[in-house]
């Protein structure tokens, strides 16, 4: 066992790791802790699951300021203009590292027990699960760095590999495990604890290696179509796949600074809505907020074609974003459905999700900011109470400066209080997205079970029942409104917006009421910028919305790949060093090279293991950089 449990820590070979397996050497050199028999897989599966789940340390870092930022569901800095720390991403590879060797320790615990004749009923589908959920961490790690060391080799420094070799093993693994569950044993009460996911509910893990297979096969279908249709095709087959919320893998949460703590619990996170969503929210499926809101709210929706005050001197306009320029000082005539239960409205307090943090101040609940001049004196005073804004990220040089308004906790609305608290349930894995994924599938004419048609409706329906916002579902599918960026939900309306739309304003400083032509934005990175509503445009919007706010980085993955959604460009008012092809005279266009594509490997593998870093330099077949764009997205 001692050397099942060395060899296990040598397989990512660099020195951040031994650090989290010698708890498991002293467990088997202490005389009174747990001997050879009692070192089971499934602690290991738990102990690799649990810790999956991000502690408060890694989780600030990778999913809330890398992957939400990255993956605009949230308006903030940093790796959205091109930076990168090498602290935040050290943290991350060490830890996501420790949960791949956890899950291989368990693989080599259970074959071991087999080959001494000491395997018991679940052992061998306790190898399957164990591959299953490291087929998904591999992914994971892969989705962020590029080339990783291929894990199946053991008792060596695993080399690390090109990205297509790192997938092909992947689906080739999860397709395998999965044939080999046998989903009719059954387990005692106490050992289903041991699985905070499924609580080894063998099916579910069977219908999860499945819709993962199908995720990761549409991965590849930009650069590798054949082996992605095969791929999806073969998955899909006899639909057994996620399509309930009883088969999502999702784990709960619980309060504490532990592993199981909220991954958006901390305090210090103001966790905006972003810019991106708010366009793609603003007028989709034509629900009125009149209809969603009660009474006290009323008098702050503004009309129809409204666009707000404009105030040239302190928001930014240089920028795609088609909302740029402009607050918005009331609340929108229609916005999706969604949008109010993700997002709360500034200055409501007697809203039971309204977030207060950090509570340590009273910023959140103070919704009036000044607008300076020149001399840093108060120009105008805002009152942001029952407003509906988004702040557009980059540098805003002088008009960031003067402006208090857009990034301060109580004006812009704020993530629901319902993800804050740590009592949420983590989502990994839920329907919507196998529904979103089969209409991407049938959309490429690909064999699947149910027409691109109804298995979009049936995403979006999915998802509005986690929101609990069935009722609208009906009138949003038949909507042919546009939302901000020329998208509308109805499956049948591909017509194309008009390139422009008249909206009305005032000039925030006069009060002089005018009407402007908003450009619907060109989003160079898909169809060359030709097409704004098509069948696949609509499926990446509604599975973007849908996959707010817990899968971050599958939104970000899809824009990789696909250009889609729209992501605006960060304000260029000031040149950002980290974007250096953004420029003044190109911030109208979309480009590779003006969004985040990785994240760089940390210097302690540098330091650590240079063969192995070098190896995946090469792999990745560019710079070691965060505009590199990985194998299966867009050049």
């Amino acid at each position: 066992m001692k050397t099942i449990i060395k060899t296990s820590c040598m397989i990512l070979a660099t020195a951040m790791l031994w650090s989290s397996c010698k708890k498991f050497e002293e467990i088997n050199v202490d005389p009174v802790s747990a001997n050879e028999d009692q070192v089971q897989p499934e602690y290991f599966i738990n102990g690799s699951i649990t810790a999956a789940q991000q502690d408060p340390d890694v989780a600030e870092r990778a999913f809330v300021l890398y992957w939400k930022t990255a993956g605009h569901q949230q308006s903030n800095g940093g790796i959205s203009s091109g930076a990168y720390n090498d602290g935040w991403s050290s943290i991350y590879y060490n830890q996501i590292s420790a949960w791949i060797t956890s899950a291989n320790t368990a693989i080599e615990i259970a074959n071991k027990q087999i080959a001494e004749g000491k395997a018991k009923p679940h052992t061998n589908n306790l190898i399957q699960i164990a591959r299953i959920w490291r087929g998904y961490l591999m992914s994971e790690m892969s989705d962020n760095f590029g080339p990783i060391p291929m894990i199946a080799s053991q008792g060596t420094n695993p080399e690390f590999v090109e990205v297509k070799m790192i997938y092909y093993y992947i689906l080739s693994e999860l397709k395998d495990a999965g044939s080999k569950l046998d989903v009719a044993l059954k387990n005692k009460e106490e050992f289903a604890d041991l699985d905070p996911s499924y609580r080894y509910n063998y099916k579910n893990w069977k219908t999860y290696a499945n819709s993962m297979r199908m995720r990761l096969a549409m991965r590849l279908s930009e650069v590798d179509e054949n082996k992605a249709k095969a791929e999806f095709e073969d998955a899909a087959t006899g639909s057994d796949f996620i399509t309930n919320m009883d088969q999502a893998f999702k784990v709960q949460e619980k309060p504490g600074w532990n592993a199981l703590a909220g991954v958006m619990s901390r305090e210090w996170n103001p966790q905006f809505i972003s810019a991106t969503l708010n366009n793609l929210y603003l007028g989709l499926g034509g629900v009125k907020s009149a209809d969603q809101l009660d009474a006290s709210y009323q008098p702050y929706i503004k009309s129809e074609g409204w666009l707000g005050l404009k105030y040239d001197d302190h928001f930014t306009s240089k920028t795609n974003n088609p909302s740029a320029g402009y607050w918005f000082d009331g609340l929108p005539y229609s916005i999706d459905p969604r949008a109010y239960k993700t997002f709360i409205i500034p200055g409501d307090f007697e809203n039971a999700n309204f977030n207060a943090y950090p509570s340590w101040t009273n910023d959140a609940k103070t919704t009036k900011r000044n607008l300076l001049n020149s001399s840093n004196e108060t120009l105008k005073t805002i009152e942001a109470k029952y407003t509906w804004n988004a702040s557009n990220t980059g540098n805003w040089d002088v008009k960031g400066a003067r402006n208090l308004v857009r990034a301060y906790e109580g004006t812009i609305p704020r993530l629901s209080n319902q993800f804050r608290t740590s009592a949420s349930t983590r989502i990994f894995f839920a329907p919507w997205e196998t529904y979103f994924l089969l209409a991407e599938a049938a959309e490429r004419g690909w064999n699947t079970p149910m027409s691109g048609k109804a298995a979009y409706e049936a995403g979006i329906r999915s998802n509005f029942e986690y929101w609990g916002v069935t009722g609208n579902l009906g009138a949003y599918l038949s909507s042919s409104d546009f939302n901000r960026v020329g998208t509308s939900v109805n499956w049948d309306h591909t017509a194309e917006p008009a390139a422009s739309h008249t909206m009305s304003f005032k000039n925030g400083y006069t009060d002089v009421a005018g009407t402007t032509a908003v450009l619907y934005p060109k989003n160079d990175l898909y169809k060359n910028g030709t097409v704004k509503n098509d069948h696949l445009t609509k499926i990446i919007t509604q599975k973007f919305i849908a996959q707010t706010p817990w899968l971050p980085l599958e939104g970000w993955n899809d824009q990789r790949r696909l250009g889609l959604p729209f992501f605006e460009n960060p304000a260029i008012e000031k040149s950002l060093p980290d974007l250096p092809a953004l420029t003044d005279a190109n911030y109208m266009t979309s480009n590779v090279s003006f969004f985040p594509q990785r994240l760089r490997y940390p210097s302690n593998l540098r330091i650590t293991n240079s063969k192995g870093y070098e190896q995946a330099v090469t792999a990745l077949k560019g710079a070691d950089a965060v505009l590199t764009p990985l194998w299966w997205a867009k050049k």
